[in-house]
């Protein structure tokens, strides 16, 4: 069955440029390696909400744009593996040790599918 990674994460105007250079970057080397698809969207319909929210969530700051991404695997295994050759590949490495301070609000994790039409 499908496994996803889901990934929140708020992103400042005026880094968004270079946000989206980066994530270009991460979804050639994730589908080089194997992913089934990888996936970036920008907010369009996100109400604030007073409990809970995907802005409350991040954090969102002013002229924040909040960003809801995933990448789908075959399963679990697949995920690590892929994951594996990602985290090795010395393309990501540059990012991985100058992540941006916003970085710090992003929400993730992995996710089995129960139900997939």
């Amino acid at each position: 069955m499908t496994y996803v990674d889901g990934f929140v994460l708020p992103v400042p105007q005026a880094e968004w440029d270079e946000y989206r250079k980066n994530v270009d970057l991460a979804a050639t080397v994730w589908m080089e390696h194997g992913a089934s698809s990888y996936v970036e969207a920008e907010a369009d319909d996100v109400p604030d909400g007073e409990i809970t929210s995907f802005p409350l969530a991040v954090k969102k700051e002013a002229g924040d744009k909040i960003v809801f991404s995933y990448v789908t695997y075959k399963s679990r295994e697949h995920r690590d593996a892929v994951m594996g050759k990602v985290m090795a590949d010395p393309r990501m490495q540059p990012g991985m040790q100058n992540m941006p301070a916003y970085m710090r609000r992003l929400i993730y994790g992995g996710f089995k599918v129960f139900m997939e039409r």
